[in-house]
């Protein structure tokens, strides 16, 4: 299945990269960024591909994916603390590409690699079923516009995805400074055909009661950048944990 049919959840932004990040992309890509088959867009997923990790990572450990890396400073300080686990970044942008290769070259991380594509895409076709130990959306575009929302990520297909490809017992673990959003995002997956336990429940927030029914902040996510601007702007961050049945 081929998914430019559906809205994308991102707008390619301009791929020029800074003299430093040149400087990462060229020492770095070749090992680090996967070689991934096309068949449209140059985000897209070849439905034959499949992911061999052990000609990646050089051997078979826990995956863990972020779909939407940004500028890598999530996974690559979670790879540099747990190096018996494997990462998989997923992301579309080249500059956040290239800074991401420049911050595992600063850590010495070798259990990180870049898939540079359309996520539902790597999630239906690349990843094998029951593959990944957790899974990661931090911060996607909210697409707070209402004519935008078909554009969201999380969305009950998307669910289905994260579903496929997580093990059993394995996490899905989100977050969004926006409230809004973070009530779709629990509602999708608590009604996901059963596939999702959430492991903090409790009752929806509302505008009286906006701490209530979150799972804490998840001390494995480090503060970035963009969560601390959000937070500066007055948005609260959400988290949510999910568990594949």
């Amino acid at each position: 299945m081929a998914f430019p049919r559906q809205p994308y959840s991102f707008v390619r932004r301009g791929d020029r990269l800074s003299p430093k990040r040149q400087k990462a992309w060229d020492e770095h890509a070749d090992e680090w960024v996967l070689d991934i088959p096309r068949v449209m867009t140059d985000t897209s997923v070849d439905p034959a591909y499949r992911l061999d990790r052990q000609a990646v990572f050089g051997r078979v450990a826990p995956l863990v994916v972020e779909v939407g890396s940004g500028l890598g400073e999530a996974i690559v300080s979670h790879a540099a603390a747990h190096p018996e686990l494997d990462h998989l970044a997923v992301e579309v942008y080249k500059p956040g590409v290239a800074d991401l290769l420049m911050k595992a070259a600063q850590a010495g991380v070798t259990n990180v690699r870049v898939a540079q594509a359309n996520a539902p895409e790597v999630l239906e076709h690349m990843l094998e079923p029951g593959s990944v130990h957790e899974l990661w959306v931090f911060f996607p575009d909210p697409w707070h516009k209402t004519r935008h929302h078909k554009r969201r990520l999380v969305s009950p297909g998307f669910a289905d995805l994260a579903a496929r490809v997580l093990e059993p017992g394995g996490l899905w673990r989100l977050a969004t400074d926006w409230q809004e959003y973070a009530v779709v995002m629990r509602e999708v997956l608590d009604g996901a055909d059963a596939d999702f336990e959430n492991v903090h429940p409790g009752p929806v927030a509302d505008d009286e009661h906006p701490d209530a029914g979150w799972a804490p902040r998840w001390e494995g996510r480090i503060l970035t950048s963009f969560e601390r601007k959000a937070t500066e702007a007055g948005r609260i961050p959400r988290d949510l944990t999910y568990r594949r049945r």
